[in-house]
């Protein structure tokens, strides 16, 4: 029996909240990533991890207990964690004697598997092996990919690979960035199958001139992956993945909005005719009647009840002597 996924209504307006996060978006949220260990994971895929997390923190999520998980078997449980988390991306590590000191990445799509890639962790030096100072912590890297392999478009499954560490550790979009603003760099090389990873602190040396002297040190983690198992998405899956809503990154146009030669906005707006009488203002003692206003009021409005009742029994003026013409010529 096939179990339809039920529409989930918020009860709360916490829960609305949460949900209008995951709702789909034309401009995306930054991708998360949630980090998965097998049941058997050594400590050097641990660390990697771990290190890996620390990179892409505050947008990563890690899971330390063991899972009985084979993704390239049955992903189920990742579309599981993906759905719970709302994280697109995630990182699984295991280890055995087929294939040792073994990680994953991959990501999703509408909370179903997309794409994952297998690599075999070959060489890693942690982030504290390194005694050099570290970067802030959600700071946006500069990704610089180097080789052949990544280069040749025909080379499918380094291109998704690339394509794949760029959704992974690319960070926040942004417009602008200024230059004290690049403190770190991801740079990536491949050689054959192997996939080569260092990190880079970016430091601004005094050159004599307008323009600094760039200088690289490096602050771990340094990586040497191992190209394994690939599991890709067609074609046709992966353009609609990839598909944006058009004009996404447009400005939108404002009606009634115009800027003049100095640069100030200028708006138009439209008024309707106001009844000022029944309008409600603040009532102020300064503003209040006095007595002698009131008794005049209530005298004149008297004086005009007694016009009214005297014009109903006699008639007015002018129908007065109209008639007493009429009676003198006859």
């Amino acid at each position: 029996m096939v179990v339809m996924n039920r529409i989930t209504k918020a009860k709360t307006k916490r829960g609305k909240r949460a949900l209008e996060v995951k709702e789909p978006k034309a401009i995306e949220n930054v991708k998360s990533a949630v980090f998965v260990r097998g049941v058997k994971c050594s400590q050097a895929v641990q660390d990697c991890m771990k290190d890996i997390s620390a990179l892409k923190k505050p947008d990563s999520i890690a899971y330390n207990q063991k899972n009985d998980i084979r993704p390239f078997e049955d992903f189920s449980k990742l579309e599981f964690y993906s759905k719970k988390l709302d994280a697109s991306l995630f990182c699984f590590g295991s280890h055995n004697k087929k294939r040792p000191n073994n990680m994953i990445l991959g990501r999703m799509y509408d909370n179903h598997m997309l794409d994952m890639i297998e690599l075999g962790l070959e060489n890693f030096m942690p982030l504290n092996a390194f005694k050099t100072g570290k970067i802030a912590t959600g700071t946006k890297p500069c990704l610089v990919f180097e080789g052949e392999q990544f280069a040749d478009t025909t080379n499918l499954e380094m291109q998704r690979l690339k394509n794949l560490l760029i959704d992974f550790f690319r960070g926040p979009e942004v417009d602008n960035v200024r230059l004290a603003g690049i403190e770190h760099t991801l740079q990536f090389t491949s050689h054959e199958n192997r996939v080569f990873m260092r990190s880079y602190k970016v430091l601004l040396k005094k050159s004599g001139q307008r323009t600094p002297r760039i200088e690289l040190e490096e602050i771990g983690p340094r990586i040497d992956w191992v190209l394994r198992r690939t599991h890709m998405a067609s074609e046709d899956l992966f353009k609609t993945a990839c598909k944006q809503v058009k004009n996404v990154h447009k400005e939108k146009k404002i009606k009634n909005i115009s800027e003049d030669a100095f640069g100030s906005k200028l708006g138009r707006l439209h008024v309707p005719a106001q009844e000022i009488s029944k309008i409600q203002t603040r009532k102020v003692r300064a503003l209040k009647e006095s007595r002698e206003e009131k008794q005049e009021k209530l005298a004149e409005e008297k004086e005009a009840k007694r016009r009214q009742e005297v014009e109903a029994v006699f008639g007015s003026d002018d129908g007065g002597g109209s008639e007493a013409e009429d009676m003198d010529e006859s």
